[in-house]
């Protein structure tokens, strides 16, 4: 090896070095801002269309810009402030004064015994209880203060992508370790993925939400918003979902002697509230790419811990683009396929299939 091609390849991993060092050190200092600027992206790719269309109209950027802003907080960023809003009233309360929960709950418990002769409560059960709900209120409102400063990062970063985003758009591609027509491609499934992330799980959540609010309602649940809520939540959980609120209130009617209301609740549950996940699920498969259920749930659990409330969207999105790269890898590399012919295949065989 001569003089010149040693200096070349010292030069090549000195770079390689110093760019993951600088990039490990930012992350590691700017990681509470990381939600935001992951839901900066997510958002940038469910409007880029809208801007490409305003801008082809004669808008300039900046404008485009500022309007594809003022949509997202309308449609996105209020109603997601507003539930957190409401889970952070209850948390206030029960921190300013925890009998008004624990008051409750006892007479609940009082309940259960005077039905089933079980002390639900008895011994160490009420103080761990307690000291449990207390821990989880401190937690959540820690989290809700996060997620208010990454909603401010999210807002500044996306101004920015939607201006200058066929610029960005082409660095990446050209990041890509793929040729440009595989590279084309990639981004075009990763769009695909976002969109069912970003797009499916709350509409799923939402539907399954108000189905279920209008259920409480009728049946004259307790609290019948809050549980509505918690219902869009518990969509997240795969197989038992909704199923963790609607039938403990069940119960709930039960053990206060409206029977007739926990029949009829149970019975709204089974038939209506469990269906309309089976029918938006069918209706959404057909626009968008599938989402399988353990990808839901292990992307919520790794998601929650790293971006608190926004992890319910960033966990499966990351879970899936990665299950993608590696199913990419395999195919491309492992089984010698080549890559344009494979993703062109796939491309071919989404369009008839849809």
């Amino acid at each position: 090896m001569n003089i010149r091609d040693f200096r070349e390849k010292y030069w090549r991993y000195s770079l390689i070095v110093l760019i993951l060092g600088l990039g490990a050190l930012l992350v590691a200092e700017l990681y509470l801002f990381l939600g935001g600027v992951l839901g900066a992206v997510t958002i940038y790719i469910l409007l880029r269309g809208q801007m490409r269309r305003l801008t082809a109209r004669g808008w300039r950027r900046s404008l485009a810009a500022t309007v594809l802003l003022l949509e997202a907080v309308v449609l996105f960023l209020i109603p997601v402030t507003l539930m957190g809003w409401m889970f952070v009233d209850r948390i206030q309360d029960f921190v300013a004064d925890p009998q008004a929960v624990v008051g409750p709950l006892k007479r609940l418990a009082a309940l259960v015994e005077q039905r089933t002769g079980y002390d639900v409560l008895h011994g160490d059960n009420f103080s761990s209880l307690v000291s449990v709900m207390t821990r989880l209120a401190q937690s959540v409102l820690g989290g809700i203060v996060d997620f208010g400063i990454n909603l401010i990062v999210l807002l500044f970063v996306l101004y920015f992508m939607l201006v200058g985003g066929p610029r960005m758009e082409e660095y990446c591609r050209r990041l890509l370790p793929f040729s440009a027509p595989v590279s084309v491609q990639v981004l075009r499934e990763v769009r695909t993925i976002v969109r069912s992330n970003a797009i499916g799980l709350p509409l799923l959540a939402l539907a399954q939400g108000v189905v279920a609010y209008v259920g409480y309602v009728i049946f004259r649940a307790p609290e019948p918003l809050l549980w509505g809520v918690v219902s869009c939540v518990a969509t997240i959980i795969p197989v038992v979902g909704t199923l963790l609120v609607w039938l403990p209130l069940a119960g709930y009617l039960a053990l206060t002697g409206h029977w007739g209301a926990a029949v009829g609740l149970g019975l709204y549950g089974v038939i209506v509230i469990a269906q309309t996940d089976n029918v938006v699920r069918m209706l959404l498969q057909k626009r968008m790419a599938d989402t399988h259920p353990l990808v839901t749930v292990f992307g919520v659990a790794a998601g929650l811990p790293l971006f608190g409330f926004m992890g319910v969207i960033f966990g499966p999105l990351m879970l899936s683009l990665l299950l993608f790269c590696i199913d990419l890898f395999k195919r491309c590399y492992v089984d010698g396929q080549p890559g344009e012919t494979l993703l062109a295949a796939e491309a071919r065989g989404s369009r008839e299939g849809g």
